[in-house]
């Protein structure tokens, strides 16, 4: 309730805290958004009466996101409320450059900025549909919300065989093949970042490899080699934490493809082993220096350690009757020390465990 998250002018943010705390929330709003900007136009695609505070359907729910693209400010609003046992759009607003484009009340529409012979047009749109995948198909903005990656992989569950192509991955990154396949079609240079990526974490790895196993169907095998031979393995029998190697190898691929995007990783330390988690993630928040924005959430002692208190962000609450706060840690006063694996503090009645003195700033 009344939530903002902070994180104008920042590379690469962490949000740590407590389970229940509502950070991996903060992913399923990116999510949601990112739908929008992926063409879903109906609100019982985004949203239902569950998802709503506390099962609450009597305040409406609202969310306002602002982002810089080419040095324009594009600000969307979208609200709902729950009316006659469904949710239905409440408000809606898109401004680019402090200009409104569109603003809507319910089903009542009105074109404040657009093509001449529409300006100033008022008409009625269904109140069960988003107007913003309607209304502008190939802006910047759509193309930017349409872009974002939203990860909580399941590693178990990726085999690496694709029928398509993808540019955009589902959270669970189950279509990796194809997400693999439509990278490279879209940019086949991009595969030398790939590459090298992977060549700095595995050092025996060879190449990827996506042959036909049928019609129009392709299945990847990732090929190392040493001294002493080579092997090629289907990408299903990877381990876990190599089969997230090779996502962070795609988020690198994919940054430099689409140009400045925002990845949100729901815990990317997770099926990692402790001495591979303050490399991995120091190497995402490396190349999102050069634009774009990543977020990641954690409980891990070496990602917490990898971030600085500029950029880590506490979410909490005393319970579940409470709203989440998010404060960053630089404004709690709170010292890290040296010397030990965790620090325990407190903040008001909560605990927190925070980790020590991190490596880059």
């Amino acid at each position: 309730e009344n939530f903002e998250l902070p994180i104008s002018g920042q590379s690469s943010i962490l949000l740590i805290g407590k389970n229940g705390s509502g950070k991996s929330t903060v992913g399923r709003v990116f999510e949601m958004l990112q739908k929008i900007g992926r063409g879903t136009n109906r609100v019982d695609e985004l949203l239902s009466a569950k998802d709503l505070t506390g099962g609450r359907t009597d305040v409406p729910v609202r969310f306002e996101i602002l982002v810089e693209i080419d040095d324009v400010i594009n600000e969307y609003i979208i609200a709902f409320e729950f009316s006659e046992g469904e949710l239905r759009v409440l408000e809606e607003k898109y401004s680019y450059g402090g200009r409104v484009h569109y603003s809507r009340k319910g089903s009542v529409l009105h074109f404040d900025m657009f093509p001449k012979e529409v300006e100033g047009a008022v008409i009625e749109i269904d109140a069960h549909l988003i107007a913003l995948p309607i209304l502008y198909g190939g802006t910047k903005f759509k193309e930017w919300l349409s872009r974002m990656l939203v990860l909580r992989p399941i590693p178990s569950l990726i085999t690496g065989d694709s029928n398509r192509e993808v540019l955009q991955p589902n959270p669970a990154v189950t279509d990796y093949g194809a997400w693999f396949s439509g990278l490279l079609n879209e940019k086949p240079g991009i595969y030398g970042k790939i590459s090298d990526y992977l060549k700095q974490v595995m050092s025996d790895f060879e190449d990827i490899q996506n042959p036909l196993i049928g019609k129009a169907a392709h299945s990847l095998e990732v090929r190392f080699s040493n001294k002493q031979g080579s092997i090629s393995l289907p990408f299903e029998d990877l381990s876990d934490g190599e089969k997230c190697f090779m996502i962070c190898a795609l988020v690198l691929a994919a940054k430099d493809s689409y140009g400045p995007l925002l990845c949100f990783w729901d815990e990317p330390d997770n099926y990692l082993a402790l001495s591979e988690v303050g490399h991995f993630v120091t190497h995402l928040r490396k190349s999102f220096q050069s634009g774009g924005q990543f977020i990641a959430t954690s409980h891990n002692p070496e990602a917490i350690r990898s971030f600085s208190d500029d950029n880590t962000l506490l979410l909490y609450r005393n319970s579940h009757l409470e709203p989440t706060i998010i404060r960053p840690l630089s404004e709690l006063n709170v010292k890290r020390r040296s010397g030990c694996r965790l620090d325990s503090w407190r903040l008001g009645t909560m605990s927190v465990k925070q980790a020590q003195t991190p490596r880059l700033n």
